[in-house]
């Protein structure tokens, strides 16, 4: 067994673990576009069968992980390990699902770049021979969202031009040592950068300058252009963010206007009517396992570094006239 190495701060997996399988689970506005046919499990309704927008993504997440686990033709007792994380405080849909599984449970928050954080750890743990078979997984609900970081749903308030809007849904997949599926041969770990950016309605602005900080440092680190990649998937930016991360990244030598794309950009059928588009740990998470994963495994894409964004807030920093720290982990994979 080869060990991994680094450069900078991009880990290199001489293992190569795979990503065998992946699942998805979605609501009815997120289905209604091009992500919906490649979607495991689309529901017609938000509650789930629930009485609860929490407990809803809770059972999303938990179906996400099973079917993952099944689409890999595996039992839950072949899993090391589960890596997962949400939203809501104290990453309660991820640890109240993991109470489903008799799995050991290690719970991450990184906001909306959870999935590629849980992926990089995943890996890792793989990749070093700690575990044979991990599951990465996270999700988020709109409504449980709303009512945490704005405003409740009830008081029927007016969203601004810039705002996104968090998806319901939920993703996780199977990474391991063993079998065929998508190599993961680096990762490279975010770090907390803030532009001062304080409208938490404009997340797309908050979050671009550490994708494109994450993005820089993974080409300087691994020696590529972003030519190199079929595709650069960015999380949640939206339409704006994904404006600025373009400029950003061209200021530094490093042109990815013709092949990188959002995973809030593409969530919806209709960007217009969602105003910036999606976003929520479920939003990449989604995107990611169900369409991205798709063209990996049909050899539409062959190499793609896949970077989701998350902004470090809470209501009680908002409160205190904070401004937004943000995030984004990246990895990269190859069919």
């Amino acid at each position: 067994m080869r060990n991994c190495n680094h450069r900078g701060h991009t880990i290199f997996f001489g293992n190569r673990p795979k990503i065998i399988a992946s699942a998805t689970v979605a609501g009815p506005k997120e289905c209604a576009g091009i992500v919906g046919q490649y979607v495991d499990r689309p529901i017609s309704d938000d509650m789930f069968g629930e009485d609860t927008f929490e407990k809803a993504e809770c059972k999303m997440l938990s179906v996400a992980i099973d079917q993952a686990i099944r689409n890999a033709a595996l039992e839950r007792k072949q899993i090391d390990v589960l890596f997962s994380g949400d939203l809501l405080n104290q990453i309660i849909s991820a640890s109240f699902a993991a109470r489903d599984f008799d799995i050991p449970f290690l719970g991450v928050y990184s906001a909306c770049s959870t999935m590629s954080e849980s992926i990089l750890l995943a890996a890792s743990m793989v990749n070093a021979g700690y575990a044979v078979r991990a599951v990465a997984a996270t999700g988020s609900h709109f409504a449980s969202a709303e009512r945490q970081y704005r405003y409740p749903l009830e008081q029927g308030t007016t969203r601004p031009p810039q705002s996104q809007w968090t998806v319901t849904g939920a993703g996780g997949c199977v990474i391991s040592s063993e079998g065929e599926g998508i190599a993961i041969v680096s990762g490279t770990m975010g770090k907390v950068v803030d532009f001062g950016v304080t409208d938490v309605n404009n997340m797309g602005a908050a979050m671009a300058p550490a994708c494109a900080d994450t993005l820089i440092r993974h080409f300087r680190d691994t020696d590529t252009q972003p030519e190199d990649y079929d595709l650069i998937v960015s999380g949640d930016l939206g339409a704006l963010g994904s404006r600025i991360l373009k400029d950003l990244t061209w200021e530094k030598g490093f042109d990815v206007s013709s092949n990188h794309v959002d995973c809030g950009e593409i969530i919806y059928k209709v960007i217009e009517d969602e105003f910036q588009g999606g976003s929520g740990a479920g939003c990449s998470a989604v995107v990611f396992n169900s369409y991205i994963m798709s063209k990996l495994i049909s050899g539409q894409f062959r190499r793609v570094l896949f970077a989701a964004t998350g902004a470090l807030l809470s209501t009680v920093s908002s409160g205190q006239g904070e401004s937004i720290p943000c995030i984004s982990h990246a990895v990269e994979l190859v069919r």
